[in-house]
């Protein structure tokens, strides 16, 4: 049996409007019918496209809100049908149906509208999907005949294999589409059912837990590991099921004798759901590089720009403009930033756009970027450029492989305020300490063990990791630093974990550092107060660690 299948007729409902346009002029370009609805039927008359109603084809008009609009035979029929069993065919010739071949939905922002402060029951109920699941389920389940799209990412590849087969999709296409589809409204259906949790009482959830299928995984949620549970039994689920559906292969992994692949966990924003707007493919290392950098600005409340070097820091910079920002990260290490990652905090303007694309740069990250913004990195056909949303919150732990099992930890989430900050010297801090300590203590946590970061209120000055002892971790950053003519006189030192002697102390003393701040919790802490106190340095305890393997 040919696995192709000619796409004649498309239905196109999103709620992420990115690539709609470029995607619907493409599958005009073939003749394709396409029905719409809402929003989506706006969009594309606007740019100028010819758009079928979904209530043309029903004979039923949106009600209701926009509550019901596709729930109907002749849109899920046209899905359904079975194109080679004659039974359908007649039912649908009776029945005045005609199939469609290509089914595009993205649904309702159900979890970025649960993630913003203050959002209402009513809100977060109105943006629960019912016509988007419903739609992406039937199509999926008739892959042999119909594909689904539910991620804007896939737009180009459906574009260019249907270039490539006269207007037609494989077999294979279609099932790994439909894999992906099931997965978007599983994780949809878990965000849905771990909100509403949140709203039941203890011992309501109690009652349900013989019935909850997941045993444990539905109700968690980031902010249930407190202090409190963390080392608690109950912390962690006795079962975990994970369920990852293929993105796109890799060129290769590490090493170009690995294979590799990206694989999504259907939640939404961060790295893996990032819109890629310009520049050749992601590499695995890409990858890993921008999940770093990404963390780390994201981490920063300030306007700030980190360059980012085999997963660790090369420069950081804080200021009130991009450029000021980017200026700032690039002056720490301008050799390392050579073919980096560089992530802003804020959107991307033409001026910072101009100064970030002097400097060969694997890939840049941001939240959004300035059409003029753009245009200019557009001019280096290779650099890739990231759109990305804030990290998805829906879920609070991590994996790491090991042979014959998996690790599993909550996420380190803990952030830092100055008023958590315990003085345990003689001198005290000035308010320029403080954004030199915050400054550095948030960076450092991005940094690979043994940490050491030295900063003052606007940069990193110098960037110490991954050593085997913590005084060749201080030594390495001051080189840098003195490397690129940074004073080290004045500014502030952070380390990840406590100061097991008091050589730390001394060798930050002989760079003239005002400020430490570290965990604390050594045995020998009063040698490191002592040794501050004699050289008249500030020293601050966090009473938090911040490992980074």
């Amino acid at each position: 049996m040919n696995d192709l299948r000619k796409i004649r007729r498309a239905l196109i409902s999103v709620s992420d409007k990115n690539g709609l346009s470029d995607l619907a002029r493409g599958l005009a370009a073939f003749g394709i019918e396409i029905i719409s609805t809402g929003g989506t039927a706006k969009t594309l008359r606007e740019a100028g496209l010819s758009v079928t109603d979904v209530s043309d084809v029903t004979g039923f008009p949106e009600m209701m809100d926009g509550r019901v609009k596709t729930l109907h035979p002749k849109v899920h029929g046209a899905f359904l049908a079975l194109r080679d069993d004659p039974a359908h065919l007649a039912a649908m010739k009776q029945h005045s149906i005609e199939p469609i071949d290509l089914v595009v939905v993205n649904l309702y922002p159900f979890e970025q509208t649960v993630a913003k402060d203050g959002v209402s029951l009513e809100d977060a109920v109105e943006n629960i999907d019912i016509g988007g699941p419903a739609m992406i389920r039937s199509a999926s389940k008739n892959w042999r005949d119909v594909a689904v799209v539910t991620d804007p990412r896939l737009y180009q590849d459906i574009l260019d294999e249907m270039r490539a087969a006269d207007g037609s999709l494989s077999l294979k296409t279609r099932q790994r589409l439909a894999v992906l589809a099931y997965t978007r409204t599983a994780s949809y259906d878990l965000a849905i059912s771990s909100y509403l949790a949140k709203q039941l009482s203890e011992d309501d959830l109690a009652s349900l837990e013989p019935l909850n299928p997941l045993a444990g995984l539905v109700f968690i949620e980031t902010d249930a590991f407190d202090d409190e549970t963390a080392d608690s039994d109950e912390a962690l689920p006795e079962r975990i099921d994970l369920s990852l559906a293929k993105v796109t292969d890799l060129r290769y992994g590490e090493n170009p004798h690995q294979q590799a692949a990206l694989y999504q966990t259907g939640e939404t924003g961060g790295i893996a759901g990032a819109e890629q707007l310009n520049g050749k493919e992601m590499s695995f290392n890409n990858y890993v590089d921008a999940e770093a950098a990404w963390n780390l600005v994201g981490d920063l409340a300030e306007r700030a720009v980190a360059i980012i070097k085999h997963t660790n820091p090369s420069g950081v910079g804080v200021g009130d403009s991009n450029e000021q920002a980017y200026r700032r990260a690039l002056s720490t290490d301008p050799v390392s930033a050579f073919g980096g990652i560089v992530a802003f905090n804020r959107k991307v303007d033409a001026i910072v756009a101009s100064s970030a694309n002097e400097v060969f740069t694997e890939v840049v990250i941001a939240p959004d970027f300035d059409d003029d913004a753009i245009d200019i990195f557009r001019a280096k056909k290779n650099l890739r450029v990231l759109r990305a949303k804030p990290n998805a919150e829906s879920s609070p732990v991590q994996f790491k492989q090991i042979s014959g099992g998996m690790l599993v930890q909550t996420k380190d989430v803990h952030l830092l305020a100055a008023a958590d900050l315990k003085i345990v010297t003689k001198k005290q801090l000035g308010e320029a300490d403080i954004e030199a300590m915050m400054l550095a203590w948030t960076v450092c946590k991005h940094v690979k063990s043994n940490a050491i970061v030295i900063a003052n209120r606007h940069q990193t000055i110098g960037v110490g990791s991954g050593q085997m002892n913590r005084v060749d971790s201080i030594r390495i950053a001051a080189m840098r630093a003195e490397r690129f003519g940074l004073p080290t006189a004045g500014a502030a030192l952070a380390s990840d974990a406590f100061f097991p002697f008091r050589d730390n102390v001394d060798e930050a003393a002989n760079l003239g550092i005002a400020a430490i701040i570290q965990p604390g919790g050594s045995i020998k802490d009063a040698e490191s107060i002592e040794a501050a106190d004699e050289h008249g340095i500030v020293m601050a305890f966090t009473g938090v660690r911040h490992f980074n393997h």
